[in-house]
């Protein structure tokens, strides 16, 4: 009777507090912020909190929930996949989940792809895309260990995704221990002569086996944009150089630049493409690193040794698959793309009614993705950024702000009245601060 009471008392606590007896949360000093809010329910780009509050999900829960939370047609199809096969094995074993979902993501992704392969997450995705540049050359004979990113750039935290990452802020207790990189800038209109230049003097002194870039906005940068026709140029260079391109999609794919990937705005493809988050529509943990047939071939050999050896038990998770191949299906709907449209000429309605404003700079938009930079005195209030995450959720608004930099992905099938909501937030935001 004693342990059912204590049972019952637990229980009855928040859970927030429940939360703070074990849980380590991500991205997140506990001494400094020991209290989570908990989330209860989620339907369509709502969040609705332990607290009774509800908050518009003004980034998709980093940019997972593209078609909208607990969206009924992805949920339906996996709960009647999970009556049939929940997990198996995916070396030696396949299944009709991952063999379609490779038929879908083949019919949407740029046409030089042609290879598949599974893993957990996003940094996952990169991790194997790495490997996959490192290894092919290993594979042919050619001496190159080095690796090329961007500036500012990230793509997650294993060790070969903290390597080619530009953020120290995420990395600074491992960089003993990283792989070798070198860095470049992401191209302007103004810098793009000296990047060529100084792109070819580090193909004549390093070893360069592979690039890896996030293409036109750099996520965890605050939404950094760039120029498409300068990183068009750096990757025609690397082609000529035998540098193999790695787009990091993980962020940008399925849709929400305003095409299904990034990368189709370039004349120049890459031969690996990472993907995650929205590749799930937010309801399963998967990844695919995507390459091209000529990256496969250096793997295709009678020596088992040049095979990627790189493995997760879930592997191709059948379930997530299901996700994966729903969540394609509504992509590519006409329902869908018309939401994306919807949703890009808001945020260009948006922008002009806030582009004047004393308090904003660098407003930059590509599909439904947009930012700007709040252009105030930053000492004055502490911490920024918490101050203005506060404010939006005060709101009824989840809002995330890079810094001093706030930005908007929300799902696709947001409504226009909680568009509204989220840009009224925004507005009383410039006023407040």
């Amino acid at each position: 009777m004693q342990d059912s009471a204590q049972e019952n008392s637990v229980k009855s606590e928040s859970l927030s507090l429940r939360d703070q007896k074990h849980l380590w949360h991500p991205l997140t000093q506990h001494k400094l912020y020991p209290e989570m809010l908990a989330i209860v329910k989620a339907k369509g780009a709502v969040l609705y909190g332990e607290n009774g509050n509800e908050y518009v999900d003004g980034i998709s829960s980093w940019y997972t929930c593209m078609y909208g939370h607990c969206n009924a047609t992805i949920t339906s199809k996996v709960a009647a996949q999970m009556e049939v096969l929940d997990q198996v094995v995916f070396s030696g074993f396949t299944h009709r989940p991952a063999v379609e979902l490779s038929e879908a993501l083949m019919s949407i992704l740029p046409e030089n792809q042609q290879k598949l392969f599974f893993s957990d997450n996003g940094s996952t995705a990169t991790e194997i895309g790495i490997k996959m540049a490192l290894q092919y050359h290993h594979n042919l004979g050619n001496d190159r260990n080095v690796m090329l990113a961007f500036e500012e750039g990230f793509h997650g935290d294993t060790f070969g995704a903290m390597s080619v990452s530009g953020l120290s802020v995420y990395n600074g207790a491992f960089e003993d221990h990283f792989i070798k990189v070198v860095r470049i800038p992401v191209p302007t209109f103004s810098n793009l002569k000296e990047i060529r230049e100084k792109l070819k003097e580090l193909i004549s002194e390093y070893k360069i086996a592979g690039f890896i870039y996030e293409p036109l906005v750099q996520g965890a940068a605050a939404m950094k944009m760039h120029d498409a026709h300068g990183l068009n140029e750096i990757l025609k260079i690397c082609k000529e150089n035998e540098i193999l391109t790695i787009a990091d999609e993980v962020m940008t794919g399925f849709g929400k630049t305003g095409k299904y990937f990034a990368s189709d705005y370039l004349e120049t493809k890459p031969d690996i493409i990472c993907m995650s988050k929205a590749l799930t529509a937010g309801l399963l943990p998967m990844a695919v690193t995507s390459c091209s047939q000529r990256v496969y071939d250096a793997f295709y050999a009678d020596e088992i040794s040049k095979g990627l050896f790189h493995g997760h038990t879930y592997t191709a998770n059948p379930l997530s698959c299901t996700a994966a191949l729903a969540g394609i299906e509504l992509l590519k709907s006409d329902e869908m793309q018309e939401n994306i449209r919807r949703i890009s000429k808001s945020h260009a309605n948006f922008h002009k009614r806030i582009k004047t404003h004393p308090k904003v700079t660098n407003a930059r938009q590509l599909g439904v993705i947009y930012a700007f930079d709040l252009n105030v005195k930053m000492e004055r209030y502490g911490n920024l950024r918490n101050q203005l995450f506060s404010h939006f959720m005060e709101n009824g608004v989840f809002l995330r702000p890079l810094g001093s930099t706030i930005y908007i992905l929300a799902p696709y099938i947001t409504s226009n009245k909680e568009l509204q909501k989220i840009y009224q937030s925004i507005e009383s935001a410039l006023e407040k601060f």
